[in-house]
């Protein structure tokens, strides 16, 4: 889920901007399970700013990421996304639950093994994050007619196994993770080091602007 702490100047406006577009309508037979916008997340209740499970990202985003659908189709793989632009509040929402301490409905399936007075320095959560910037997303792929990928730990696992380089997933869940991440680099995503699932545009055009609109 990548919380990255950043520097600029957080956008005021509330409505979406005519930039942003739903994902669904541009990338072909996407699947969006949003995590945030239902309980089955690592605080375990809807977040705030989530009104709607849809997907939304900048149109360059949106368009790049239609263009690693097309080419994954082939194969006969789908893009399942697991979050997309991500409101600011709904980031105050995950620094809040991070210090209640007594707060661990999510811990057994999410973060068993990370004690959770450390989130912060472990770089799980931070006080702003990428996804506000309306240009990165979480997902993973699937098959038609199937389930996702082996990719040797779940969306939003709190570990080192997590990692994109990780040791100790098997071979399988390895090559599923670099075909993702050779799929998105060619349409111009960077991956996150400590996240399989993250990615983000290179040429975003919102580089230092989070954004609070709500996701509706």
């Amino acid at each position: 889920m990548c919380l990255t702490a950043a520097t600029s100047a957080l956008a005021t406006v509330q409505d979406r901007p005519a930039s942003f577009v739903d994902v669904a309508a541009v990338v072909p037979s996407l699947v969006a399970e949003m995590r945030y916008a239902g309980t089955h997340n690592f605080v375990g209740r809807r977040i705030d700013g989530y009104t709607a499970a849809r997907c939304l990202l900048t149109r360059p985003a949106a368009e790049a990421l239609a263009e690693v659908a097309r080419d994954l189709a082939p194969r006969g793989l789908v893009i399942k996304v697991f979050d997309c632009y991500r409101p600011a509040r709904a980031v105050t929402n995950f620094v809040r639950w991070a210090r209640d301490l007594n707060d661990t409905a999510g811990k057994a399936e999410f973060y068993p093994n990370v004690d959770k007075r450390t989130l912060f320095q472990d770089g799980y959560i931070s006080s702003r994050s990428g996804h506000s910037r309306g240009s990165t997303l979480d997902l993973t792929l699937a098959r038609v007619g199937d389930g996702e990928l082996d990719m040797g730990t779940p969306f939003d696992f709190f570990s080192p196994q997590s990692s994109p380089a990780a040791v100790g997933v098997s071979a399988e869940a390895k090559a599923n993770r670099a075909l993702l991440a050779t799929a998105m680099r060619r349409r111009g995503f960077r991956p996150y080091i400590k996240e399989w699932w993250h990615f983000t545009l290179g040429a975003e055009p919102f580089p230092n602007t989070y954004f609070d609109f709500p996701v509706q």
